[in-house]
């Protein structure tokens, strides 16, 4: 964008004893981080009102709308660079809002959908949305905007997300009992060791003082914003560490972090097949194994990362592979506790997940910014990333002695429920 010259700014910046017209879309490092906040305020202020309209009319036209204004917000965005600064922030902000849809229609689709027994393959091929998303977004964008120009790139995936989003509306219903696609075997499948709570889809009333005051819920949502934490922290800040701490140039830079985020991806339905599957070990063993991979050990390797010499950056590259790979698993982790523990309600634990993410680009950089004052300095990214890697160490030892599978008793309709024996794999199928 910044080299399209065709609107300029009003003022010059000073390239030694020249001056020069700056590009209106040539942004500063100050505004591309309040770009990126308008984002994240978009989400966290949109996060709770759009719970309400999920639980209050369902997912499929609720999730369709906030596409609708993803769409609207993606194809205004050439036009509003063009017009202000502050009329970008307002598109960008747009998208946040509709961002929060997001992990709400994740955990709605997989409470209405997953049968219990295969909640972490859902998770898993749901959440790999924003892996898939950032590698083939980057790709195609960069065609098409060597091809036919900047603008192109946010048309095109206007008119292809209208596409899905229609389709989605098309497709989805919130109730498979009334869907004439599923066959009354899939239907027992869905809804087997289910509460009537939790088949009720009209009469939901979510108990929020009591998920805001849940030690499982609060321990969940701490391990998720220490793993949204170092994710964002990856996203964001990977690119300079690479090339100030570890000395690999630009191109080196960015082939090496998209092999390292690119191949680890199939593990997420890898970890959600085999927490589903392995009938061995208990739900909550389990649970707490593919946690402690994801939070725990990423956190142990995270602080590791920062005493690496740069003589052995290939080592480095390495462990960042060791560590996305490792980051890729949580959905048998903390988000298989949420859907578990929350049963019907798990749609409100995990898009909130999502409001913590956006809490962790806020805090992320702020972080930075408090700590890093010279980008070549690998002492100031150690104490970064020691600090990230012991807060993740810490959610993760908490979670060892909270987490449960087990359902709360609010997911239940009444007394009578809380004498049934709920198991995700019981030993006999139902015929």
């Amino acid at each position: 964008m910044k080299n399209d010259m065709s609107f300029a700014r009003d003022d010059v910046r000073v390239n030694g004893n020249e001056t020069s017209p700056v590009s209106l879309f040539d942004y500063t490092p100050n505004e591309k981080k309040y770009l990126m906040w308008a984002v994240a305020a978009g989400t966290i202020i949109g996060t709770f009102p759009v719970n309400y309209v999920f639980v209050r009319f369902g997912g499929r036209w609720t999730f369709f709308m906030a596409g609708i204004i993803s769409v609207i917000a993606t194809t205004l965005i050439p036009l509003a660079a063009q017009t202000s600064f502050h009329a970008l922030l307002v598109a960008r902000f747009c998208q946040g809002l509709a961002f929060a849809a997001d992990f709400a229609a994740i955990g709605l689709l997989t409470v209405r959908w997953a049968p219990l027994s295969e909640t972490a393959i859902f998770l898993g091929a749901l959440t790999s949305f924003t892996n898939f998303s950032s590698v083939l977004t980057n790709a195609v964008s960069g065609a098409i905007c060597e091809g036919f120009g900047w603008r192109t790139a946010f048309y095109a995936h206007a008119a292809l997300g209208l596409v899905f989003f229609i389709l989605w509306a098309i497709i989805y219903t919130d109730n498979p009992q009334k869907s004439s696609r599923v066959s009354p075997t899939e239907l027992r499948k869905i809804q087997k060791n289910k509460s009537e709570k939790h088949l009720d889809t009209k009469n939901v009333e979510v108990p929020y003082k009591k998920l805001l005051t849940s030690p499982v819920v609060l321990c969940v949502w701490l391990n998720a914003f220490a793993e949204m934490s170092i994710i964002v922290f990856l996203h964001t800040y990977a690119p300079i560490f690479f090339n100030r701490i570890l000395k690999f140039s630009v191109a080196e830079t960015g082939f090496l972090l998209a092999l390292s985020v690119f191949f680890p991806l199939p593990l997420k339905l890898v970890g959600g097949v085999i927490s589903d599957k392995a009938k061995c070990f208990s739900e909550r063993s389990k649970m707490l194994f593919f946690n402690t991979i994801s939070v725990g050990l990423v956190g142990i390797l995270i602080g590791l990362l920062s005493f690496i010499p740069q003589s052995y950056h290939y080592v480095s590259v390495v462990l960042f592979s060791i560590i996305f790979s490792c980051l890729s698993l949580n959905c048998a982790g903390f988000y298989k506790c949420a859907t578990l523990h929350t049963r019907q309600f798990a749609h409100v634990v995990i898009s909130t997940i999502q409001w913590m993410k956006s809490v962790a680009l806020i805090t992320g950089p702020a972080l930075v910014a408090a700590i890093v004052k010279n980008e070549d300095s690998p002492v100031q990214w150690r104490i970064v990333l020691c600090i990230l890697g012991g807060v993740m160490v810490t959610a993760n030892t908490l979670a060892l002695c909270v987490f449960t599978d087990k359902p709360a008793e609010y997911t239940m309709a009444d007394a009578d429920e809380k004498t049934i024996k709920y198991e995700v794999n019981p030993d006999k199928e139902e015929v």
